[in-house]
């Protein structure tokens, strides 16, 4: 169909989970992607092999982005080579799960750092190059525990949860340049993070979960693709994409 041809995108986080899944999906549908990751090079490589099979263009980033630095680069480099950035996925995102009791200040602020400030350094990096061109979709990967909150995850969910806060601030000033900014708030789903727990744990999610399943990433990169290709008069907004976990 080739919605987004002639669009180039950004995904963070992109190299493996629900990050591959939004970049596959939107070079699909005709976007040239550049793909971050800071720590899986195999992955971030395959991807990158992948989407080319498909036609079209990528560059590998390779770092942090909590890391202002780091943003200063990825976009210096984007408008060198390709001149225009049209869609950012700020998906990267890392949990420390301790309840309060437990939870060292390293723990909270690794967190805050990675899920929240890199999604406030990216949008505030492209967002001069959207207003210049008229034209920006962004969309920012929240959470449902940043809306209902989850025992152990105070860290996870307070960044979150600014995410949802943030995006709509952003939206606001962004508006009028056509440059909208947007939350997705999956619940549980299929990624390492996920497998990561205890399988008598996993059993106790699934009940809580009105559709009786995990959520898979190539759900949520639907969602996404929405958000980049089709909603135009869409800003400010969080949309669930969670089975039910939350309503």
């Amino acid at each position: 169909m080739n919605r987004l041809e002639g669009r180039n995108a950004l995904v963070t986080g992109a190299a493996r989970g629900i990050g591959r899944a939004i970049a596959e999906a939107l070079a699909a549908e005709g976007a040239d992607v550049a793909i971050n990751y800071q720590s899986s090079e195999a992955d971030a490589v395959s991807l990158a092999q992948e989407i080319g099979t498909l036609g079209r263009r990528t560059l590998l980033f390779k770092g942090d982005v909590g890391q202002r630095s780091t943003w200063t680069s990825m976009i210096g480099k984007i408008r060198q080579d390709w001149g225009r950035l049209d869609i950012l996925v700020n998906n990267a995102g890392i949990t420390r799960d301790k309840t309060l009791r437990k939870m060292t200040d390293e723990d909270w602020l690794a967190v805050l750092q990675t899920n929240l400030n890199a999604c406030y350094f990216g949008v505030s990096a492209v967002m001069n190059m959207m207003i210049e061109q008229k034209f920006g979709r962004i969309v920012n990967i929240s959470s449902f525990v940043g809306q209902a909150g989850n025992f152990g995850q105070a860290n996870y969910a307070a960044s979150k949860g600014g995410i949802i806060a943030f995006t709509k601030t952003a939206a606001m000033e962004l508006a009028k340049y056509n440059v909208t900014c947007n939350a997705l708030a999956p619940g549980f789903t299929e990624t390492g993070m996920l497998a990561k727990v205890p399988e008598q744990v996993r059993a106790q999610i699934l009940t809580r979960i009105p559709m009786g399943r995990f959520g898979k990433p190539e759900e949520i990169a639907k969602a996404v693709l929405f958000l980049a290709a089709d909603a135009d008069y869409v800003t400010g907004q969080q949309i669930n994409v969670n089975g039910g976990v939350y309503m």
